[in-house]
């Protein structure tokens, strides 16, 4: 695509708003990035255990309001809503981008022992369903270990990035056998240069291979 690509970015929480802008600014410049958050989701998908058919259509509004503003494509930013991100993929022929689906790609081409790091229980679910769909769909096996960073989140939500990168660090630093370590939400990002130093295998960031994705179907 020529020019510069208008991309609309959908967040159910804050703290993932900065490492996807993050991520573009180093990767790819050019994007435009147009930003929509409404934190009521994170709070009534906790509140409900799980996907509710209301939270389904707020979902779909979502990408149907972006679209509605001439975007180039959609990324979701928030792994706990991934099952109502089917019915979008299918609704529009620009590109709508589930938040792990790049990464849980590069991962399962790079390994078989997988651990999924994770600091919001909700999104454990949706993460593994990426795994087995993907590893299905390219005939491999996978052994994906979900390993939750009990307090991370609580302590980015305060304001205390060093106690969360602290907490995803000790958590990684105690994993043996894995071929890959995947952070499962945007948020986390922040902790990678942390991770890296104390696991020697590949790294992936949701973020990162979420932009590589999409500069490569659009650019």
């Amino acid at each position: 695509m020529a020019g510069q690509p208008r991309i609309f970015l959908i967040h159910a929480t804050d703290v993932s708003i900065s490492p996807i802008n993050d991520a573009f600014r180093s990767l790819w410049p050019e994007a435009r990035l147009m930003n929509l958050w409404d934190d009521s989701l994170s709070i009534d998908i906790a509140a409900a255990g799980g996907l509710t058919d209301s939270l389904r259509r707020r979902i779909h509004d979502l990408a149907a309001y972006a679209f509605a503003a001439d975007a180039d494509a959609v990324l979701y930013t928030c792994s706990a809503f991934t099952d109502a991100m089917e019915v979008c993929r299918q609704r529009y022929a620009k590109p709508v981008l589930k938040p792990n689906e790049a990464m849980v790609a590069e991962a399962v081409s790079l390994g078989s022992r997988i651990a999924a790091l994770t600091t919001f229980i909700p999104a454990v679910g949706p993460i593994l369903d990426d795994f087995t769909a993907h590893a299905a769909s390219v005939g491999k096996s996978v052994d994906v270990t979900p390993v939750l960073c009990e307090g991370a989140l609580q302590a980015l939500k305060r304001g205390d990035a060093v106690e969360h990168n602290r907490i995803i660090r000790e958590t990684a630093a105690a994993l043996t056998g894995y071929d890959v370590v995947c952070f499962a939400q945007f948020s986390m990002t922040q902790a990678a240069s942390e991770v890296r130093s104390v696991f020697k295998g590949p790294v992936l960031t949701t973020p990162e291979s979420a932009v590589l994705h999409l500069k490569a179907l659009l650019a």
